[in-house]
């Protein structure tokens, strides 16, 4: 145990990755008024060079911060913990903040904790190993349990973990990590029941880190600053968090009609796969597999997350016999129920994935999907009106005459007209703005 634990911890020492100030500018700008008298706790954070200490110290009056906190981890020497309860000057450059901000704050050492290594072969053991600032370390729950709000990069490798400890202590947090984290079963559980989404303005590409001068530069988009800095290019990079904001509850605005030719069925789930988020059906109430990035839209008023589409989270209602191929070319293997994966017939078998051994139909394997509902699908009457608003040919006075002769008749249905009212602001909205 003593050496997966250090094995832990050199990871975590191996996964830093810097936020750029720019990010977390753009992130932090929409929760200002949550702030407000609160402990912030950046518990992976070195102050004398984290974007998210200069941040918090440059606008600890702004934000009225009651105190910041921070501790990070560190390998073979004794970290410390720096509280900061403000009042330096945050004129400057970030190195002459940063070091008023320090002098200022109070700064603790923290506990070494020392540890046998891994092994290395048979006959080699590794020397024994310390390591300090953890934060998983009893001294570091201590402060997790005093503060408000964390809000830090943590290690990648360590997501999960990081995450079960904000839950475990029920703390608000702002934090970035991996885009595919989403479909860790621990963190989409989170995210079905409500108690984790994903922030407000980070929701496509990639985004710069910087990284110790000792990581390997091995990424596919990397530079060296002009002191020498080392920065690489991450994909899929998100904020997770519980901290609300405005934009979460805004409606997607959905303009396309359900079509059973352009939305196939999976042949193992009793729902129509949607490739893009921006094609999901306005009108259509049944389930949907939906890419994960879907989360970057999701307003939990308008769609009912059902479940994960992998083995584990849904109930396959298929039991086929499956071939597996490589490039549409069999293998001689075969599965049960395509591995557990969503699937839905191929329309060019020399790319399927699998093939039915008794029927000789090919498949293709569906990436993770989000399996939703809508929960305000459109009525046909709203979407007849819909339609005749996107077409610019119709003058309005035209337009007028159709939606009083469409809702005239069901006008004593109230719920129907309220609900075409709001559609009508909506569309308003969109053929000003697009």
């Amino acid at each position: 145990m003593a050496s997966k634990n250090f094995d832990n911890a050199k990871k975590a020492k191996a996964d830093e990755f810097y936020t750029q100030l720019s990010d977390i500018e753009k992130e932090l700008k929409n929760y200002k008024a949550q702030f407000k008298n609160k402990v912030v706790f950046c518990n992976c954070d070195d102050p004398e060079t984290s974007n998210f200490y200069y941040y918090f110290v440059s606008n600890f009056d702004e934000l009225k911060l009651k105190k910041l906190i921070t501790t990070h981890f560190e390998l073979d020497k004794p970290s410390y913990k720096l509280e900061y309860y403000g009042g330096a000057d945050v004129k400057g450059d970030k190195e002459t903040v940063i070091k008023r901000a320090i002098k200022l704050g109070q700064k603790t050492k923290l506990k070494q904790n020392f540890q046998q290594g891994s092994q290395a072969d048979l006959f080699e053991v590794e020397p024994i190993r310390s390591y300090s600032g953890d934060f998983r370390s009893p001294e570091c729950i201590e402060l997790l349990k005093l503060s408000d709000i964390v809000v830090t990069n943590p290690p990648f490798s360590l997501f999960r973990e990081f995450v079960s400890q904000l839950i475990e202590y029920k703390k608000k947090y702002l934090i970035i990590g991996n885009v595919n984290a989403i479909t860790y079963k621990e963190i989409f559980k989170l995210i079905k029941e409500n108690k984790i989404w994903l922030g407000q303005s980070i929701h496509s590409g990639d985004r710069e880190f910087q990284v110790p001068e000792s990581y390997p530069l091995k990424a596919a988009g990397f530079r060296i600053g002009p002191n020498g800095e080392h920065y690489i290019r991450i994909k899929g990079v998100r904020w997770f968090t519980n901290l609300d904001y405005t934009e979460r509850h805004e409606d997607l605005i959905l303009y396309k009609n359900y079509d059973e030719n352009e939305y196939p069925n999976f042949d193992n789930y009793d729902a129509i796969n949607i490739d893009v988020t921006k094609d999901i059906p306005m009108d259509y109430a049944g389930n949907m597999g939906v890419p994960i990035t879907f989360l970057d839209k999701y307003n939990p008023e308008q769609f009912e997350i059902i479940a994960l589409g992998i083995v584990g989270s849904v109930e396959f209602s298929c039991n086929k016999e499956m071939e597996i191929l490589k490039d549409g070319k069999p293998t001689g293997k075969t599965t049960m129920n395509a591995k557990g994966t969503l699937y839905i017939k191929s329309k060019d078998k020399t790319k399927a994935a699998f093939r039915n051994v008794k029927t000789g139909e090919y498949y293709d394997s569906i990436y993770a999907r989000i399996l939703i509902r809508n929960l305000k699908p459109v009525h046909n009457i709203q979407r007849k009106i819909f339609s005749y608003c996107i077409n610019d040919s119709i003058p309005l006075i035209i337009f007028i005459n159709k939606l009083s002769l469409e809702l005239w008749p069901y006008i004593e249905f109230a719920t129907i007209a309220i609900n075409t009212f709001f559609l009508i602001i909506n569309i308003i909205f969109y053929k000003v703005f697009n």
